[in-house]
Protein backbone atom coordinates (compact mmCIF):
# COMPACT_ATOMS: atom_id res chain seq x y z
CA UNK A 1 0.00 0.00 0.00
CA UNK A 2 1.18 3.51 -0.68
CA UNK A 3 0.38 6.43 1.86
CA UNK A 4 1.05 9.91 0.39
CA UNK A 5 1.72 12.98 1.83
CA UNK A 6 1.63 16.07 -0.52
CA UNK A 7 3.47 19.79 -0.31
CA UNK A 8 4.20 19.51 3.13
CA UNK A 9 5.26 23.18 3.65
CA UNK A 10 8.54 23.55 5.94
CA UNK A 11 10.31 26.75 6.55
CA UNK A 12 14.52 25.84 6.67
CA UNK A 13 17.57 27.22 5.74
CA UNK A 14 18.55 26.48 2.24
CA UNK A 15 21.02 27.32 -0.23
CA UNK A 16 24.36 28.39 -1.58
CA UNK A 17 24.22 31.97 -1.80
CA UNK A 18 25.21 33.48 1.19
CA UNK A 19 21.76 35.66 1.29
CA UNK A 20 20.22 32.46 1.31
CA UNK A 21 21.97 31.50 4.81
CA UNK A 22 20.42 34.41 6.38
CA UNK A 23 16.75 33.82 7.06
CA UNK A 24 14.46 30.80 6.76
CA UNK A 25 12.59 29.94 3.37
CA UNK A 26 9.38 27.32 2.52
CA UNK A 27 10.63 24.33 0.67
CA UNK A 28 7.49 21.66 0.13
CA UNK A 29 7.92 18.10 0.94
CA UNK A 30 6.46 15.71 -0.81
CA UNK A 31 6.17 11.64 -0.11
CA UNK A 32 5.48 8.24 -1.66
CA UNK A 33 5.28 5.54 1.61
CA UNK A 34 5.38 2.40 0.51
CA UNK A 35 4.05 -0.18 3.39
CA UNK A 36 2.93 -3.38 3.94
CA UNK A 37 -0.85 -2.55 5.34
CA UNK A 38 -3.53 -5.37 4.72
CA UNK A 39 -3.34 -5.95 8.55
CA UNK A 40 -4.02 -2.45 9.47
CA UNK A 41 -6.77 -3.19 6.75
CA UNK A 42 -8.32 -5.85 8.82
CA UNK A 43 -7.74 -4.16 12.06
CA UNK A 44 -8.42 -0.87 11.37
CA UNK A 45 -5.76 0.43 14.11
CA UNK A 46 -3.24 3.25 13.94
CA UNK A 47 -0.90 0.74 15.47
CA UNK A 48 -0.87 -1.41 12.40
CA UNK A 49 0.74 1.34 9.59
CA UNK A 50 2.39 4.29 9.79
CA UNK A 51 1.39 7.58 12.02
CA UNK A 52 1.56 10.76 8.80
CA UNK A 53 0.91 13.30 11.49
CA UNK A 54 3.81 11.98 13.38
CA UNK A 55 6.27 11.46 10.96
CA UNK A 56 4.99 15.09 9.07
CA UNK A 57 5.69 16.59 12.55
CA UNK A 58 9.42 14.28 12.40
CA UNK A 59 9.98 15.66 9.08
CA UNK A 60 8.86 19.41 10.07
CA UNK A 61 11.05 19.17 13.22
CA UNK A 62 14.29 17.91 11.20
CA UNK A 63 13.97 20.37 8.53
CA UNK A 64 13.56 23.35 10.70
CA UNK A 65 16.90 22.27 12.54
CA UNK A 66 18.88 21.89 9.11
CA UNK A 67 21.04 24.09 7.30
CA UNK A 68 21.90 22.17 4.22
CA UNK A 69 23.05 23.85 1.53
CA UNK A 70 21.75 21.58 -1.46
CA UNK A 71 18.09 20.28 -1.99
CA UNK A 72 19.76 17.37 -2.38
CA UNK A 73 21.66 16.74 1.06
CA UNK A 74 18.10 17.83 2.84
CA UNK A 75 15.85 15.48 0.39
CA UNK A 76 18.54 12.54 1.94
CA UNK A 77 18.23 13.53 4.82
CA UNK A 78 14.22 13.15 4.63
CA UNK A 79 14.29 10.13 3.23
CA UNK A 80 16.36 8.69 6.07
CA UNK A 81 14.53 10.00 8.31
CA UNK A 82 11.36 8.21 6.90
CA UNK A 83 13.06 4.77 5.96
CA UNK A 84 13.76 4.65 10.00
CA UNK A 85 9.89 4.41 10.55
CA UNK A 86 9.87 0.58 11.24
CA UNK A 87 6.97 -0.32 8.87
CA UNK A 88 8.49 1.40 5.98
CA UNK A 89 9.49 -0.86 3.29
CA UNK A 90 10.66 2.07 0.62
CA UNK A 91 9.73 5.80 0.13
CA UNK A 92 10.40 8.20 -2.42
CA UNK A 93 11.09 11.86 -1.31
CA UNK A 94 10.47 15.35 -2.93
CA UNK A 95 12.26 18.38 -1.60
CA UNK A 96 10.70 21.94 -4.04
CA UNK A 97 12.27 24.84 -3.56
CA UNK A 98 9.37 27.82 -4.87
CA UNK A 99 11.05 30.89 -6.19
CA UNK A 100 14.46 29.26 -6.79
CA UNK A 101 14.60 30.47 -10.56
CA UNK A 102 12.54 33.46 -12.09
CA UNK A 103 10.76 31.91 -14.70
CA UNK A 104 9.60 28.65 -13.15
CA UNK A 105 7.71 27.73 -9.82
CA UNK A 106 9.98 25.83 -7.96
CA UNK A 107 12.78 23.53 -8.44
CA UNK A 108 12.44 19.98 -6.92
CA UNK A 109 14.78 17.08 -6.42
CA UNK A 110 13.28 13.26 -5.42
CA UNK A 111 15.69 10.69 -3.91
CA UNK A 112 14.11 7.14 -3.49
CA UNK A 113 15.27 4.22 -1.25
CA UNK A 114 14.34 1.10 0.61
CA UNK A 115 14.79 -0.26 3.77
CA UNK A 116 17.93 -2.14 4.35
CA UNK A 117 17.19 -6.01 4.77
CA UNK A 118 18.79 -6.12 8.62
CA UNK A 119 16.72 -2.91 9.37
CA UNK A 120 13.06 -5.18 9.01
Amino acid sequence: MEIRIENLRLRTIIGVKPRERLRRREVRVSLAIFIGARRAARTDSIDDTVDYAALADRIRREAEKSRFRLLEALAEHVLQVVLSWPKVRRAEVEVAKPGALGRCESVSVRACGRRERSQT
